[in-house]
């Protein structure tokens, strides 16, 4: 394990290399045969069941239920939303035939020709379509509204160039689609999985965001306004956490989805869609972790303490196991996590080495003379710090503890975006900055001309505008026309 710590390319050497050997040596996932998808291993699988139990909870809280809808969509349903289809059809995976037949020359299988089907299959890239058609048939009435249905799936956009968990082929993701029966209910809808969003991802990833709306060059393809959380990354770079789509009435409008309002006039329904995926995962790694290794904020670690036995005798085993077994019950009734590691076939080094590496919050080593003295030793893997405590209220100590570590992996990285994030008022002064990385706030006129002519010359786009920004008027930076506010521009993953 020592060696394989040493190999792990440091975040200054190669920040991108750093961060793929970390994702494949701390057991979170792989690449798999199948180009562009990856593989995820029950480490990281773990963790994204912390990160999906959290948001589950959370959208219950706020009246939703879950449902699941078909894998695979109609071509025509595509078709139906102009702009939608724009934005999609370069990466949609396409089922064309339903059956393989056994090769004419006897090496191996072939599309059955005789097996086209009627109509092609998209493989979903995202659900509006298939469930807006749904929704036509379970809505006559405003009573009948709203619908508010999340969905857990996975979705396939063909990507060119894919990083594990930031950019795959097929990944993981929850999307909620909601009907309304007012324009406001539905903006309310939107505005309030935004600030959904923007809590789970500062309370459990502890990952400062920052919450604001897209220019329309970087909206969601068929809303009328996108909302979306913001964070950066420790090399500089911008990373969209989540996104929240007010889509007005235009997929009711495309699959003729419509009801009778409280006056007895027939309406189109209003819509939302709103979603998180697998790209949370590499949020957490690049926000907090190190050159050695994973850190993991405490709130979504698959096990918060790990407890290692140091000992010579089996005598020496058992009496620490018998002790290790009273710290447990204590901490579990805290709500606390805990791995116990007796695994004989390594030793006490591996496993510290290893329990760094994944990251664990808080690692406990217990020998012979701690069990004489009534102590253990306190590893802390945010600061690698080490003390020795009493066992006496253990259980509160840890508890403690655990909200301190959650607390300043927060605190640091909100204090390494606030020492990026700068004003720039020129043109000239964002091209050097911008090489710089962080988040820099600027006068845009609003155009999509200018910001096209930005990202061309630059690799840097809108993250957003902030809906808590500096509304302070202003000049463009480019064209010297009249700016409402200073945006946010990076570059992004």
């Amino acid at each position: 394990m020592a060696k394989e710590l040493k190999e792990l390319t440091s975040r200054s050497e190669n920040y991108s290399q750093w961060y793929n050997d970390l994702v494949i040596k701390a057991d979170l996932a792989e690449s798999s045969a199948v180009r562009g998808c990856m593989v995820i291993k029950p480490y990281g699988y773990a963790i994204w069941e912390k990160i999906q139990a959290e948001l589950d909870r959370m959208f219950k809280e706020t009246g939703h239920v879950n449902a699941y809808f078909p894998l695979f969509i109609p071509k025509s349903f595509l078709s139906k939303e102009a702009e939608h289809v724009d934005g999609f059809a370069k990466e949609c995976a396409v089922v064309t035939h339903h059956r393989l037949m056994a090769s004419p020359d006897g090496k191996g299988l072939v599309v059955d020709p005789e097996a086209k089907l009627e109509e092609e299959l998209i493989v979903r890239p995202t659900s509006e379509t298939i469930i807006w058609n749904t929704y036509k048939n379970w809505i006559q009435s405003y009573r009948d509204l709203p619908i508010l249905i999340n969905q857990w799936a996975n979705v396939v956009r063909w990507e060119m160039r894919t990083r594990l968990f930031l950019r795959t082929t097929e990944f993981l993701w929850q999307e909620g689609h909601t009907a309304h029966a007012t324009e406001a209910e539905a903006l309310e809808e939107t505005k309030k999985m935004l600030e959904v969003y923007a809590d789970f991802a500062e309370r459990f990833m502890a990952v400062p965001v920052i919450k604001g709306v897209k220019s329309a060059n970087e909206r969601f393809a068929g809303a009328l306004e996108t909302f979306c959380i913001e964070a950066l990354m420790q090399d500089g770079k911008a990373l969209q956490a989540g996104t929240s789509h007010f889509l007005g009435q235009n997929f009711a409008k495309a699959f003729d989805v419509t009801f009778v309002d409280k006056t007895n006039k027939m309406d189109y329904v209003w819509a939302s869609s709103w979603g998180v995926s697998t790209r949370l995962m590499g949020a957490l790694i690049m926000t907090h972790s190190d050159d050695n290794g994973l850190v993991l904020p405490p709130n979504l670690a698959p096990f918060q303490v790990v407890i290692v036995p140091i000992y010579k005798t089996e005598e020496q085993l058992a009496a620490i196991s018998e002790k290790v077994a009273e710290i447990t019950s204590k901490l579990k009734i805290q709500g606390i996590s805990v791995k116990y590691d007796n695994n004989d076939n390594k030793k006490p080094g591996w496993k510290f080495a290893e329990y760094e590496l994944k990251g664990v919050p808080v690692r406990l080593a217990m020998g012979a003379r701690d069990l004489e003295n009534g102590t253990v030793e306190v590893a802390r893997r945010d600061t690698l710090t080490k003390e020795t405590v009493s066992l006496e209220n253990i259980d509160l100590y840890i508890n403690e503890l655990l909200k301190t570590i959650q607390a300043n992996i927060y605190q640091k990285a909100f204090d390494y975006r606030a020492s990026v994030t700068r004003d720039v008022n020129s043109y000239e002064e964002f091209k050097v900055e911008i090489e710089k990385g962080g988040f820099l706030m600027c006068h845009w006129d609003g155009t999509p001309e200018t910001e096209e002519l930005i990202k061309e010359e630059t690799k840097a786009t809108i993250r957003c505008i902030p809906l808590d920004g500096d509304t302070t008027p202003g000049v463009c930076m480019v064209t010297g026309k009249p700016s409402a506010q200073r945006v946010i521009f990076a570059r992004a993953y």
